[in-house]
C-alpha cells in the first residue's frame, strides 16, 4: 500500500511539474493557429494586390500553410520536452514505409506541380476530365476541386488529372455549339431551314461570323434530325442552345 501511495504521489508530482509546459504549449498552439490564419489572409491580400495568377497563388498558399502547421507541431513537441532530433531518427527509420504508402500522394503532389507549371487549366475554367465536367474552384497540393453542372463538388486527384485527357472548354472565349434538332417529316424541309436560318442570323447571342450552319444529320421515313452549328461566347452557350431548340419547335409547329 505504501508503494502504491509513493507511486501515486510521484505521478501527481510529475503532472504538476508538466502543467506549466502543457499550459504554455496550449497557448503556443492557439497563438500559432491564429498566426497561420492571419498570415493566410495577409498572403491572399498581397497576391490579389500584385495580380498574381489565382491558380498559382492558391497552390503556393496551400503549401505554405502545411509547412507552417508542421513547424508549429515541432515547436510544441519541443516545448513538451520531446527531443526534435528524435523526429529525424524516426523519419529516417520510417522513410521507406512512408514512401511506399504515400506513392499516390507523392504522384498527386507532382501532378499538382505539373498543372501549375504547364497550366492546362486555371481557376475559373470549365473542364472535362476523368468523366467529370465542371468549373475549377481550387487547385490544392493533392487534388483539384471542381463544381459540376449539378452543383456537386468533386475532388479529382492531381496525379490522374495531369496524366489523363483534359478538355478545357472555356480556355478560348468563343466556342461552337452543335445542337441536335429533330422534327417530323415536313412537306418543305428547305423552307424550315431557311426560316430557322433567318432566326439565327438576327439573334444577337449568335455570332454572324463564322456563319451559322444547319445540316441534315439523319433522314428517316417519319422524322428528320438536323445539326445546328452556331458560334457563341462562352457565357451565352446554354442560352443560345435553348433558343435554337425553342425556335426550331415553333417553326416546325407552324408549318
Amino acid at each position: 500500500m505504501q508503494k502504491l501511495d509513493t507511486l501515486l504521489s510521484k505521478y501527481i508530482e510529475d503532472i504538476i511539474t508538466y502543467i506549466p509546459e502543457i499550459v504554455t504549449s496550449l497557448f503556443i498552439l492557439g497563438l500559432g493557429l491564429w498566426m497561420i490564419r492571419f498570415l493566410q489572409r495577409l498572403a491572399k491580400k498581397i497576391f490579389l494586390k500584385k495580380n498574381i495568377d489565382p491558380t498559382f497563388s492558391s497552390f503556393i498558399l496551400d503549401m505554405l500553410i502545411w509547412g507552417m502547421r508542421i513547424l508549429l507541431f515541432v515547436i510544441i513537441a519541443s516545448k513538451l520536452g520531446i527531443q526534435t532530433s528524435s523526429f529525424v531518427a524516426i523519419i529516417g527509420a520510417m522513410s521507406l514505409a512512408i514512401g511506399l504508402s504515400l506513392q499516390g500522394s507523392l504522384s498527386n503532389f507532382a501532378g499538382g506541380v505539373l498543372i501549375i507549371l504547364f497550366k492546362p487549366f486555371r481557376i475559373g475554367d470549365v473542364i472535362e476530365a476523368q468523366g467529370e465536367s465542371g468549373k475549377v474552384l481550387t487547385i490544392h497540393i493533392f487534388s483539384t476541386q471542381i463544381l459540376t453542372y449539378q452543383n456537386n463538388v468533386v475532388y479529382i486527384p492531381n496525379g490522374v488529372l495531369s496524366n489523363g485527357k483534359i478538355k478545357n472548354i472555356t480556355q478560348n472565349n468563343l466556342r461552337r455549339a452543335e445542337i441536335a434538332v429533330q422534327t417530323t417529316l415536313l412537306k418543305n424541309t428547305t423552307l424550315f431551314i431557311e426560316k430557322l436560318q433567318e432566326e439565327l442570323d438576327k439573334y444577337d447571342k449568335v455570332l454572324s461570323q463564322p456563319k451559322p450552319r444547319i445540316l441534315i444529320k439523319e433522314l428517316l421515313d417519319t422524322k428528320i434530325t438536323y445539326t445546328v452549328q452556331v458560334w457563341v461566347e462562352n457565357d451565352n452557350y446554354t442560352t443560345a442552345c435553348s433558343y435554337v431548340l425553342l425556335k426550331a419547335r415553333e417553326i416546325s409547329d407552324a408549318m
